[in-house]
């Protein structure tokens, strides 16, 4: 006989009991994303020097982008801020933060610090830039 079995649906929980298990399945996600990130510090340095040695005619070899591949599906697999889907719809977003995300801000930072390193190094003027710079970013 071919019966097909379908997935039991979770019982629908709401209000209070919403916000407990919302807290501990985040707790949960923030110690397994935790773990990952502990894990991946030296494995993505190994995959780092792996991706300089293994490269063949002055390209790199893929093991560190292959790492980061991986590291994405886990984040998205963890998906820390998942119950975000729970919020009250009403709920309007308290804490401002800037626009653009970090490899943006570092972009900045490098084109600025580049920039100056080509101009002869980093005056007292350059320094007052980038501090001028640096504040800016944290203010969007």
């Amino acid at each position: 006989m071919n019966e097909t079995q379908e997935t039991p649906e979770a019982p629908e929980v709401t209000g209070k009991r919403m916000l407990i298990r919302d807290v501990a399945i985040f707790q949960v996600k923030l110690i397994v994303d935790g773990l990952r990130d502990l894990v991946l510090v030296p494995v993505s340095i190994v995959a780092g020097i792996l991706s300089l040695v293994s490269g063949k005619d002055g390209e790199v070899g893929p093991e560190f982008y292959q790492l980061l591949g991986a590291g994405k599906q886990s984040e998205h697999w963890i998906d820390l801020f998942g119950a975000l889907r729970n919020a009250p719809p009403d709920m309007e977003n308290v804490v401002p933060f800037p626009e653009g995300d970090m490899d943006k801000m570092v972009d900045t930072i490098e084109s600025f610090v580049v920039d100056e390193e080509r101009r002869g190094g980093m005056s007292s003027q350059a320094r007052a830039r980038l501090e001028g710079l640096l504040s800016r970013l944290q203010n969007r």
